[in-house]
């Protein structure tokens, strides 16, 4: 019973696998054959999956393409640079132009371009827009105006600096740092150059670079040799300038910025909340010429206090001292002890540079104090005219020093520092560092970077080092040739044998 069951289960299943066929099988295994539609459709398939495999799998993706895919818009260049303006609008007030009346440099549509498998994806154009970068430009320039009205100088008065010079190596170097910072400032400057020796085309042509309102004025003593007689003759020169601003009625602030000092950026800042007469900390910068006995003891004795001095060390700056009320009690000046007699005294000297106990550049003043009428003066500024000449700092245009104000949170910050490098009153230099005539050649534009011409010695040392050159090149030449003669001489040799012997087997025969 369960055998039968099990058998016809089977032949239903067997039945049922040949459905789609147009005649009916038998359960018979004989009655195999196929109908001609199934041949039909297997042998397509067969075909399509050739095809499929010889176009790499391609042709599926190309129908898929063509039946689903949008038509695209192409991209638009330009190329030109340079375009026309088809309407005028004002660059240097851009705040009033519209982004409507901007010309319109490159209008680029986004596309996608497929070259084989993978697509390739056209990016616009790389230029920025004109209109854009003008608008970010106005906001740059709000920002930058909003918070120099919030956080800067109010009402920034004008600058008036003063700078003594004169025609040297390292003028160019110097004059052309202190130019530069002044170029940077936002406010209104004055820059009077007072020039040694007479004014001259060369410091002329320096300060013509600036950009900045200056005045050249000449003066007729030459610079010294002596430090002690180039700081007399630079104060000299800026009492000079002090004249010119009280004739000329400056208003503003005079400052003594001398061209080899270093200034940072916010002392111009901090300079411009002095009422009448202040005073900024100034770093000292000493240094040495040379590694000389004497320089070495000095830096002994110097290490050797400050071993000492731990708990209270010296600073190397000079100006105001206060006290905890920040009022004004003092000053602090530079340690000179430890270079005293080993200082420098000529400017060829190689010795340390000390400055003087109070520098010109730690103090500014409101150039009215210079006027000879003008309203709410106060009264203890000396007139300029009873001032003498051979003042060590400014402390002495003042009846009472204790009226200095000190700035820079009090002499607590350091905005500038005082540095004197200089080469020897000797050296040469082309006028205006313009070389003319061209140089000349010194090293040829060869592989080398050195000349082929060896040093000179001595004519002793010439004639040892000429011998052993040529007996080492003769050793050297004479070895190859002396192998080569013997190996020609032995084969010779040979030569000359065999036929030797062959001569004597044809006489036997």
């Amino acid at each position: 019973m369960k055998f039968s069951l099990l058998q016809q289960s089977y032949n239903n299943r067997r039945s049922g696998s040949f459905r789609g066929s147009s005649a009916p099988l038998d359960s018979s295994p004989d009655n195999t054959i196929k109908s001609p539609a199934a041949i039909f459709w297997l042998f397509l398939h067969g075909i399509c999956c050739l095809i499929s495999l010889v176009l790499g799998f391609r042709f599926s993706r190309l129908v898929f393409f063509f039946l689903f895919s949008t038509p695209t818009t192409t991209t638009l260049y330009v190329t030109t640079p340079f375009h026309p303006l088809s309407k005028t609008f004002d660059i240097s007030n851009p705040l009033t132009s519209s982004a409507n009346d901007l010309p319109v440099i490159n209008k680029t549509v986004s596309s996608r371009v497929v070259v084989g498998r993978h697509g390739i994806r056209i990016r616009p154009w790389p230029h920025p827009n004109p209109s854009e970068v003008i608008k970010a430009h106005q906001i740059i320039e709000r920002v930058q105006r909003e918070q120099s009205n919030q956080f800067g100088v109010k009402s920034p008065r004008s600058l008036i600096v003063v700078t003594p010079t004169y025609v040297r190596t390292f003028q160019t170097l110097h004059m052309t740092g202190v130019m530069h910072s002044l170029m940077l400032l936002p406010y209104d400057v004055v820059w009077i150059v007072v020039e040694a020796g007479g004014a001259t085309n060369e410091t002329a042509l320096i300060i013509a670079k600036s950009g900045v309102k200056t005045l050249h004025i000449g003066f007729n003593q030459k610079m010294p040799n002596s430090w002690e007689g180039r700081h007399r003759l630079e104060t000299k020169m800026r009492l000079r300038a002090l004249r010119v601003v009280r004739e000329e009625k400056m208003d503003g602030i005079v400052m003594f910025a001398d061209d080899s000092n270093m200034h940072s950026m916010e002392l111009f800042d901090e300079i411009q909340n002095v009422k009448w007469f202040g005073a900024v900390s100034v770093g000292i910068l000493v240094h040495s010429g040379g590694a000389d006995e004497t320089l070495l003891t000095a830096a002994a004795m110097v290490d050797k206090e400050a071993e000492e001095n731990l708990r209270n060390p010296v600073v190397p700056v000079q100006g105001p001292a206060c006290n905890a009320s920040n009022k004004l009690v003092g000053w602090h000046t530079f340690n000179s002890l430890p270079y005293e007699g080993k200082s420098a005294v000529y400017i060829d000297d190689r010795a340390t540079v000390l400055p003087r106990k109070l520098e010109w550049a730690g103090f500014v003043l409101n150039s009215r104090l210079l006027w000879k009428e003008a309203e709410d003066k106060p009264e203890w500024v000396k007139d300029l005219d009873l001032v003498d000449e051979n003042i060590e700092n400014p402390l002495a245009l003042l009846k009472d020093p204790s009226m200095v104000e000190p700035l820079g949170s009090c002499g607590r910050q350091v905005l500038l520092w005082w540095l004197r490098v200089e080469a020897r009153a000797d050296s040469k230099f082309p006028p205006g560092w313009i070389i003319d005539p061209p140089l000349e050649i010194t090293v040829p534009s060869k592989r080398t970077p050195w000349p082929d011409a060896p040093p000179e010695l001595p004519s002793n040392e010439k004639i040892s080092v000429n011998q052993e050159q040529t007996a080492k090149r003769s050793s050297k030449t004479r070895s190859p040739r002396s192998k080569r003669s013997s190996r020609s001489k032995r084969k010779h040799e040979a030569v000359l044998v065999e036929t030797q012997v062959s001569a004597r087997h044809s006489e036997q025969n």
